[in-house]
């Protein structure tokens, strides 16, 4: 009853749309300027904590860190050139009008530890431990000594005299590895002196696309109105790297991508329509349509979402190339009544009433598949899913009341001549129907050898851990910002592992000591070759331990020194340069509160709180292999203090590492659904088992098929190429269902006729879909690529096991019951 009930509203609504064509255009031309305008309002995000939900802890914690900070961006403004006295002097130059900007753009700008370096230079000494520092005086003492015993003639033995006090010597012994022995000279230069990096900070937040790129472009026309303020600078190459001009690069190349894809995508499509049907109003409805369907969907995801990521930006071209077949099927069997000779509105109404139940299940199908990532807790899947299963279903929507009434408004002629330019259009599914009578037999047991080698390689896949660990696989390609890469590389050489800390936020200074001992006892505690970090950095780093106890000995150092100095014993040279790292006759022990602002500034928050931001290094070396990224990830996750209370740490170490985690545990649980709501979906369709299982049988050989790629081609999987394995049922069963569909409803079970007609639409629409996934390959990042490699082997997989393998089948199992291979309904011509 139900089912009677559906095909009568479907006989009223193709009667409407063949006498009143205007009424169903109307209503979806008011639905699509409503959408539109919510669907110009969509925005873009690049980060990758938008992959994952806002609920996560990473998540939450690298937004109360961002809160709390005025550190939120780094720009890295390199300058090369082989005049080491230019380069200081450009940095030096720099620095009053990048401030000059306020602190809503830039918060700090230095381009080396000056400051730093003069406060600890004559506190050196204390960084030294004690007993080292107790020995050094003791060694000072006994050349003192010496020198004394030589001069008086009062000297015994002359063998083994004690080390000189030599400059060299005393600062290598007073000059430990600190904090800023790397810079001596108090810049951040490199060690040739032909590049020195100028460091500055802004607190404009990473996601706010708009002021992030004001804020970059007046950082540059400063830096380049500083170049051209002296002919010494004009020879000098200014690059730059940082947060801020990655950030803004990668969402260029993004939006490039999308753009660049995206019209791609829809090209290739329509030009495959047009080869098909070789009638330009054909082109024309399905563009119409598909704009329409593609409005409709991402206006409905404003409204639901709010934002594209860099895993659902690209899907305008995989929902236009998998919506567009609802379209292609219905144009294919309008055309088809029109060439065999029913005028436009009878073809209409044979079209709709014959194609619109496979044309549902083929939506419901794809909105399975896709919606089968609804289930899983990463973002990026479940926004994928969302997005791409309501794309098909609205598609669906456009194209049922759209495609007739555009019809019947540009195909007026009483009759459909043929032309010489037909034999050139609809006739993909010609070639399958030649092909597969001539070897029924063989075609089916190469498609029970694939599935039984698909089944082997799926189970060697699932064991082989196919998880992408290296993450240069899944970035954008180097190529496409190779001067920022360049430009990284010589920063991170000068600056060292510390611009890829992840900041840890306590909510004090005390805590952020803790915190950092802790931590610190961790590393000591790890075996030498599994070192989790490469070091921790708070401003306690900055504060030596033991200051009561050092300090005598080092002021009896520096008095013992200055007495040798006066004596000759240490030579004015050697003396001008040890000078600087002894002592005043004033100096105290020092904390946190006494430190220079430009030491403190990293670490303070925008509150003022001093030291209560603690860097944790990772190894650069292994930065991008996501094993390493996953113990460095839980070395500072959650840090518990001696009081019992947790810290917790985030960064994109800990985002990435979620994401990985993620995925794993999401797989099964999608492509689980995806198969269960697709079996589920034929079985409600085809009432008669044999139909259930002609379908079914077709699926398990399409899939087959992909697992077996994937595991010969050792393709490994990502956070968002894993979105195209569930979505392989969904296309498994489409194709499969619509041929099915048309053979069993053909009395004469005509193989030959059903791969013609309906088999050549099929064709078409994984032709379609194919071209949508390829144009993912012109994307610059990788893992868009390989998402659209496997989408591309899935679709011909599938389509191949519905228009192929499953008429074998019939063949087959039809010339073994009946005991005459090959034999079925003679083809008809055309």
């Amino acid at each position: 009853m139900g089912l009677f009930r559906v095909r009568e509203l479907v006989e009223r609504l193709v009667d409407v749309q063949v006498r009143r064509p205007w009424v169903p255009l109307a209503i979806v031309a008011t639905i699509t300027l409503a959408f539109g305008l919510f669907a110009s309002k969509l925005e873009l995000r690049t980060r990758y904590d938008a992959l994952l939900p806002d609920a996560q802890p990473s998540v939450q914690e690298l937004r109360r860190v961002e809160a709390r900070t005025s550190l939120s961006q780094t720009v890295l403004v390199l300058l090369e050139g082989p005049d080491r006295a230019a380069l200081r002097r450009m940095g030096d130059a720099l620095i009053s009008p990048l401030l000059g900007l306020g602190p809503r753009v830039v918060s700090s700008v230095e381009d080396g530890p000056g400051e730093t370096r003069r406060f600890l230079e004559p506190r050196a000494g204390l960084f030294v431990e004690r007993t080292a520092l107790e020995k050094l005086a003791s060694d000072v003492d006994a050349r003192w000594d010496y020198e004394i015993a030589r001069e008086t003639g009062s000297l015994l033995d002359e063998d083994d005299p004690p080390p000189p006090l030599t400059a060299e010597a005393l600062k290598r012994r007073l000059e430990p590895d600190g904090p800023v022995d790397r810079f001596p000279d108090g810049y951040y230069e490199r060690s040739d002196g032909t590049a020195l990096v100028v460091v500055a900070r802004s607190p404009v937040a990473g996601g706010d696309l708009a002021r992030t790129s004001a804020a970059m472009q007046r950082i540059r026309i400063e830096v380049e109105a500083v170049k051209g303020s002296r002919r010494e600078f004009a020879g000098l190459r200014v690059s730059y790297a940082g947060d801020m001009p990655t950030g803004l690069e990668e969402y260029s190349v993004l939006r490039d991508d999308l753009l660049g894809v995206g019209l791609a995508g829809i090209a290739l499509v329509l030009g495959a329509v047009l080869l098909y049907f070789m009638r330009l109003r054909a082109v024309l409805v399905m563009a119409l349509s598909i704009v329409a369907g593609l409005t409709w969907t991402f206006g409905l995801t404003q409204i639901v979402i709010g934002h594209l990521n860099v895993a659902t930006g690209f899907l305008i071209s995989i929902v236009a190339g998998n919506g567009i077949n609802v379209g292609i099927l219905y144009q294919s069997r309008y055309f088809e009544q029109r060439r065999a000779g029913s005028p436009a509105e009878e073809a209409a109404r044979t079209a709709m009433r014959t194609t619109w139940l496979p044309t549902v299940v083929a939506a419901l199908a794809s909105a399975a598949s896709y919606g089968s990532l609804l289930v899983t807790d990463f973002r990026a899947f479940r926004d994928f899913g969302l997005i791409a299963g309501s794309g098909m279903l609205l598609c669906w929507a456009v194209q049922t009341l759209a495609v007739f009434p555009l019809l019947m408004l540009l195909d007026r002629r009483p009759s459909e001549k043929a032309a010489w330019i037909d034999r050139f259009g609809m006739a993909y599914g010609k070639v399958f129907a030649w092909i597969v009578p001539r070897a029924p037999r063989a075609l089916l047991a190469a498609g029970v050898g694939v599935t039984l080698a698909g089944g082997f390689s799926a189970v060697r896949y699932i064991v082989s851990d196919p998880m992408e660990y290296d993450m240069r696989k899944v970035q954008n390609d180097p190529r496409t910002a190779s001067d920022l890469q360049r430009a990284w590389a010589i920063c991170n050489e000068v600056l060292g592992a510390s611009q890829g800390g992840m900041v840890v936020l306590a909510d004090s200074g005390s805590e952020a000591k803790q915190l950092h001992d802790v931590l610190s006892a961790r590393w000591n505690a790890a075996p030498a070759g599994a070192k989790p970090f490469a070091a921790v950095r708070s401003l306690w780093t900055f504060v030596p331990k033991e200051q009561d106890q050092k300090l005598p000995t080092l002021m009896a150092l520096a008095s013992r020194l200055e007495k040798a100095h006066d004596r000759g014993f240490v030579n004015e040279d050697d003396w001008q340069k040890l000078r600087p790292f002894l002592p005043p006759p004033d100096l105290t022990p020092f904390g946190i509160d006494d430190l220079p602002e430009e030491t403190a500034r990293p670490f303070t928050d925008k509150f003022g709180a001093r030291g209560t931001l603690v860097f944790v290094e990772g190894q650069p070396t292994t930065s991008e292999d996501l094993h390493y990224l996953l113990r460095y990830a839980d070395s500072f996750r959650e840090t518990q203090l001696p009081s019992g209370k947790v810290i917790r740490g985030s960064g994109h170490a800990v985002i990435f590492a979620d994401m990985l985690k993620a995925v794993v545990h999401d797989i099964p649980k999608a492509v689980s659904l995806s198969l269960l709501l697709t079996v589920v979906t034929v079985v409600v369709t085809f009432r008669r088992a044999s139909s259930a299982l002609s379908v079914l049988f077709s699926l398990t050989v399409g899939s087959a098929g992909v697992a077996a790629f994937l595991y010969l081609a050792r393709v490994r999987l990502n956070f968002l190429n894993f979105a195209a394995l569930p979505v392989t049922f969904g296309i498994g069963v489409d194709y499969a269902v619509n041929v099915a569909q048309r053979y069993y409803a053909d009395g004469s079970r005509n193989v030959a006729s059903a791969l013609r007609t309906s088999g050549g639409a099929v064709v078409l629409c994984s032709l379609t879909t194919i071209l949508g996934y390829l144009a993912l390959l012109g994307s610059h990042n990788q893992a868009i690529r390989s998402l659209g490699t496997i989408g591309v082997v899935g679709e011909i997989s599938c389509l191949l096991a519905a228009v192929v393998i499953m008429p074998a089948m019939w063949l087959a199992v039809r010339s073994f019951r009946f005991g005459h291979p090959g034999v079925f309904p003679t083809p008809q011509s055309g």
